[in-house]
């Protein structure tokens, strides 16, 4: 083949020749490969270092979630939809739309690469709280949502409180048990013991 024929994109381009590696014929021989969770309890990627330890707190956790949450609802909203199965006709109520010189709606910025990643890293974090305590770890997920743009949170206290039937004071010391329960497992490199 010569370069021209491959700068052309004429012929076809293993992958290994396009960069990429090629695809493994079986899967991993140990648990935790290909995209499955690993078995351990838990990932190093919601490990922080020696050195950052001394930080984690309770305000610094709540404060990563929220960003977490920040940046999950400012992703853009694609994927399977409805909207072409079920259509209808618009209705213009006044000529100003016909024209298309209506406001469009605010969206925030599209988030970067390194923020999706503090995300996931973010959100990874919920898992440290047991699986009995799923409550706690609702609150604290619920919780974490907060509007991009209006800097308001989407569940607030009274709204879990009534969505738990519980009061708004109950859902607020269970959230704060939930991100203690994450501290401590951030301190201590793995699952927090349970209270």
């Amino acid at each position: 083949m010569t370069d021209a024929r491959i700068d052309a994109g004429l012929t076809h381009r293993t992958p290994a020749a396009a960069g990429a590696a090629p695809d493994a014929p079986f899967p991993p021989a140990k648990p935790g490969g290909n995209g499955a969770r690993p078995t351990h309890t838990a990932p190093a990627a919601v490990r922080p270092t020696d050195a950052a330890n001394d930080a984690i707190d309770a305000q610094a956790v709540v404060a990563r979630l929220e960003e977490a949450g920040r940046t999950l609802l400012a992703l853009p909203h694609s994927g399977p939809s409805p909207r072409l199965r079920t259509s209808a006709w618009d209705v213009l109520q006044s000529a100003v739309e016909g024209y298309g010189w209506e406001g469009r709606p605010v969206r925030p910025a599209v988030p970067g690469a390194a923020r999706i990643t503090r995300m996931d890293e973010a959100f990874g974090w919920i898992a440290l709280i047991p699986r009995d305590r799923y409550v706690l770890r609702r609150i604290v997920g619920a919780r974490a949502l907060v509007h991009p743009l209006t800097e308001r949170h989407l569940y607030p206290w009274r709204r879990l409180g009534a969505a738990l039937g519980a009061d708004h004071k109950a859902v607020q010391r269970w959230h704060a048990q939930g991100v203690a329960l994450i501290v401590a497992a951030l301190r201590g490199g793995g699952r927090a013991p349970r209270q």
